[in-house]
């Protein structure tokens, strides 16, 4: 898998990371991937994945098999879907940031940007005013409708444009079980 191609970005406990990645690989199995492509990453605690399937549906389809079999999430946190990566540079990710939240918020609906950063001198501020720039739509950042999610991982930053929903939590989902 060439790294630039992943679409799922998942969280497991530091050192648990090639479990994570069995376990995410069998998962996506179950939930009709067989050519799900698996690895870990730079950062401890994060692996990315390619799915076949669309991120958005490979996290509905894993979100009902953890209703159905909570006991196979050992060691999966959080998964993430992504929609584009491109390389870490303020240019590309607000080029990329405008281009899908133009694309998928309609005018009227009110958004916010949530930026998670690890292995970048970038800051925080510098990318979310970058990627704000040119999205004339209403920010809400306690209720917003959808959330242009920033994910950069070193060299690499994938972005999203996802409602607060489409983040599986794993503990989150169990508790409330």
């Amino acid at each position: 898998m060439s790294l630039r191609e992943f679409n799922l970005l998942v969280s497991s406990p530091r050192g648990l990371e090639h479990d994570a990645c069995s376990e995410l690989w069998f998962l996506l199995g179950e939930v009709g991937d067989e050519r799900a492509e698996v690895e870990t990453t730079p950062v401890k605690g994060l692996i990315w994945a390619k799915t076949s399937l669309d991120p958005f549906e490979a996290v509905r389809r894993l979100r009902a098999l953890l209703a159905e079999r909570p006991e196979d999430f050992r060691v999966i946190q959080r998964v993430i879907p992504i929609e584009r990566v491109v390389r870490t540079s303020l240019e590309e990710i607000a080029r990329t940031a405008r281009e899908l939240a133009l694309a998928k918020i309609e005018p009227g609906e009110k958004f916010r940007i949530t930026v998670e950063k690890r292995h970048t001198e970038l800051g925080t501020m510098d990318i979310i005013k970058a990627a704000a720039e040119g999205i004339d739509r209403p920010v809400n950042l306690k209720n917003p409708d959808k959330i242009v999610l920033i994910e950069v991982v070193g060299g690499l930053t994938g972005i999203s444009v996802i409602r607060p929903g489409d983040i599986l939590s794993v503990a989150k989902e169990k508790k409330a079980r």
